[in-house]
């Protein structure tokens, strides 16, 4: 293995002498509008299925092939530095969206609307303190331990970069022209575009035109009673798979597989019989379909094996977060001093600027009319922001941006909010949303803390200007707050169903007098109902379930208003289905917050999911993974172990390939970070993504058309309905997944 390069000898890529374009206008605005398309596709992967992957190298590549091609009609080709400056902008988009669609849909699970100002606050505010809080720790983080922390994304970006630099770019480097770069450059654009239009064409096509069944499924009888199989046969998903690899996509699988195939039989094995409701249902379990075992039961366990396997990671990282505070305290002591740096390659943002600016979020945190905020809550966001924003950055030096466990600091973070909280006697609905207020923001401060390091690693590794490339995902940041709140809500409405409170709540009553706030119906049921309501926040489970519900001037339940995001209805009155977004870890969030300001938790059910993650952490599995699949559906995770299992065949054959016989395993996951599979699978993902965000868009719109569609691929097409469409829907996904393995197979490259 080569030996590492230390600090004092390292030469970037671009020396610190040379003059190149980096800051310049349709960088910093074309980073910015990747950072907003990669953001929103982030936001509904994690509202699916609870993760996201790294917006960095797709990020480069498009932004590589824009400017090549601007520079064919005429236009300047832009330099290494220049595109450093693109992904960088480009790569807070998906950071933002993690923190925001792992926190902010709580605040639907806990009864209270999801308001805009609150939701593009936290984006914004948590966003910006994250990467404010990382600038004094990047010479002890970046520079000081260049040979010790990886940073395995920031790296992988830094050689997309350099493969596909400029003659002006190598001549400033000192290099030759490359007459290959252009065509590798190419080639790699034509994957991630061709996979762009693949994942969008195949998503229009099922989804918005129902040209086959999206989720096929099969339930069992005895002896796997209720037992099931499915699979959403998604671009998007398979893409995700793909990225993160075999090992985790198969762990993730095999917690589906426990809840359909062992949790849920269980239950109606040994509950069949009862003639009572068990609690927390309240019909018989011998009623239940598969769904209605999962929402009753297996999400309470899900969710204690989630927040035991978040803890657990944290616990397990104990000595690295104390290794990263010392250093990144130690750093900010010996640092050098902003104005006293002499060479390009090691200006920050001047000090006094970070902490007017982080004090002044602070500020704006404690007086935010929305964040329902105090003092004590803003002190807690800056202990802790500090705390996990130099832990995110060390975390994703040694293990990546996918391996760093935000959701562990998130839960650690409100667990000691609410335990906080509760000796200071503040247990109110209020203080519901301030302890989320307090998690939110510092997860998502975290989560962009670690993009951040990523962003800087890559800069020091081509020789960008760290000061300039601050400025970009400053900037980056604060435009993809903007529009991922909207987003978020819009995602939401279009998933709302109005429930007739007759079904749910019969004779159902409050005090109308008491209630201010007023609301009328979105979406495609305004058009048969334009009345206006008074909203009731029902936080019990007298009389009916709890949640918003309209009532009339009387006071009479008439709808009980069931979110988009982790409701339980996915059919309107008429018969027509509704996608939902399962929101995992949100959903987490918000047990934590009313299990412990509250205590109304199932915890027995809980402390059952416990035991499956100190279960499996003994026999030396990962907890967190397996917990979330134990959360998700298996509809859900499944796509994720095709995905995984397509990449395990592609990286067995690539790695007996001549080009990589010589090296180690990590160079060997490095060049496979970077492959044309990768490339293809992140062209799935934002196509795939990105229609689907534009199909729920246009649901309310086009709500006669989607109907018309419906009823006639009902009657007439057996892919998307009759006795076959289980067996007829996995052709084209078939074609997908070829399509995946064939591309991602490399030619063999002999030694000259």
């Amino acid at each position: 293995m080569p030996k590492e390069t230390s600090a004092s000898s390292f030469k970037p890529y671009i020396p610190a002498s040379a003059q190149l374009p980096e800051m310049t206008a349709r960088a910093l605005i074309m980073g910015v509008i990747l950072g907003m398309i990669f953001g929103a596709s982030s936001l509904y992967l994690v509202l699916k299925v609870g993760l996201t992957v790294s917006a960095s190298i797709p990020v480069a590549v498009i932004a590589i092939t824009l400017f090549r091609l601007f520079n064919k009609f005429g236009g300047k080709d832009s330099t290494i530095l220049e595109n450093s400056i693109t992904q960088t902008a480009g790569s807070a988009g998906e950071s933002l969206a993690f923190g925001l669609g792992v926190t902010m849909p709580a605040i639907l699970i806990l009864g209270f609307d999801l308001e805009i100002s609150r939701v593009m606050l936290v984006g914004c505010l948590g966003g910006l303190l994250g990467i404010l809080m990382m600038i004094p720790m990047r010479r002890t983080m970046i520079v000081e331990k260049h040979g010790e922390l990886k940073y395995p994304e920031g790296t992988a970006c830094a050689e997309v970069l350099k493969a596909a630099a400029t003659d002006t770019s190598r001549e400033a480097a000192g290099e030759s022209s490359n007459p290959h770069a252009q065509d590798d450059a190419n080639r790699r654009a034509k994957i991630i575009f061709a996979g762009f239009g693949i994942g969008l064409l195949y998503k229009i096509a099922n989804v918005a035109f129902k040209g086959w069944k999206d989720t096929p499924e099969v339930t069992f009888g005895a002896p796997l009673k209720a037992g099931s199989l499915g699979a959403e046969v998604s671009p998007e998903l398979l893409g995700v798979g793909y990225i993160i690899g075999p090992r985790i996509a198969a762990v993730m699988a095999a917690g589906g597989v426990m809840s359909y195939l062992l949790l849920i039989p269980m239950i109606k094995f040994f509950g069949d019989a009862l003639l009572t409701p068990l609690a927390p249902a309240t019909k018989l379990i011998s009623e239940m379909s598969p769904h209605d075992i999962r929402s009753a039961y297996i999400l309470y366990i899900g969710a204690g094996a989630v927040a035991a396997g978040g803890l657990i990671s944290l616990v397990r990282a104990m000595p690295t977060i104390w290794r990263s505070l010392s250093a990144g305290l130690a750093g900010m002591r010996n640092g050098k001093n902003d104005a006293a740096a002499t060479l390009r390659t090691d200006q920050d943002i001047p000090m006094k600027w970070v902490v007017i600016g982080a004090l002044a979020i602070i500020a704006i945190i404690t007086f935010a009319t929305p964040l329902h905020m105090n003092f004590l809550g803003a002190l807690l966001i800056l202990v802790f922001g500090f705390l996990f924003v130099t832990v995110s950055s060390r975390l994703t030096g040694e293990i990546g941006s996918s391996s760093n466990p935000i959701s562990g600091m998130t839960v650690a973070t409100l667990l000691f909010t609410c335990l906080i909280f509760l000796l200071m006697g503040w247990t109110g609905g209020q203080y519901y949303v301030t302890a989320l207020s307090v998690g939110a923001i510092v997860c998502i401060a975290s989560s962009n803390g670690g993009t951040t390091s990523q962003d800087l690693k890559t800069g020091y590794l081509v020789g960008s200007t760290p000061r300039l490339q601050q400025y970009a995902i400053l900037a980056g940041a604060l435009s993809s707050a903007l529009i991922l709140g909207p987003i978020l809500l819009k995602l939401n409405d279009a998933g709302t169903v109005y429930v007739p409170a007759a079904q749910v709540a019969p004779a159902l009553s409050t005090d109308a007098s008491k209630l201010t706030e007023t609301a009328s119906l979105q979406g495609p049921q305004a058009e048969q109902d334009k009345a206006s309501y008074k909203v009731w926040h029902k936080t019990d489970t007298v009389g009916g379930p709890a949640g918003k519900y309209l009532v009339d001037t009387a006071g009479k339940a008439v709808y009980l208003v069931d979110p988009g995001i982790n409701g339980a209805y996915n059919k309107r009155p008429d018969g027509t289905e509704v996608k939902k977004y399962d929101a995992p870890k949100a959903v987490l969030m918000s047990y934590i917050i009313k299990g412990i300001l509250d205590q109304q938790l199932p915890w027995t059910l809980v402390l059952f999911g416990v035991m499956i993650a100190l279960v499996l952490e003994m026999a030396g599995i990962p907890s967190l993974a397996f917990a979330v699949g134990v959360y998700l559906p298996l509809s859900s995770s499944a796509p994720l172990f095709i995905g995984g299992m397509i990449r395990w065949l592609v990286d067995r054959r690539n790695n007996k390939l001549d080009q990589y016989k010589s090296l180690n395993e990590e160079e060997m996951q490095a060049a496979g970070d970077r492959s044309s599979g990768v490339l293809l699978s992140s062209g799935y993902i934002a196509g795939g993504a990105l229609a689907g965000i534009v199909i729920a868009f246009t649901a309310g719109i086009l709500t006669g058309f989607d109907k018309a569609i419906g009823d006639w691929a009902t009657a007439h097409n057996p892919f998307f309905e009759g006795a076959y469409a289980n067996g007829l829907t996995l052709i084209p996904y078939a074609v997908i997944i070829l399509t995946l393995y064939m591309v991602a197979r490399e030619k063999n490259v002999k030694a000259s």
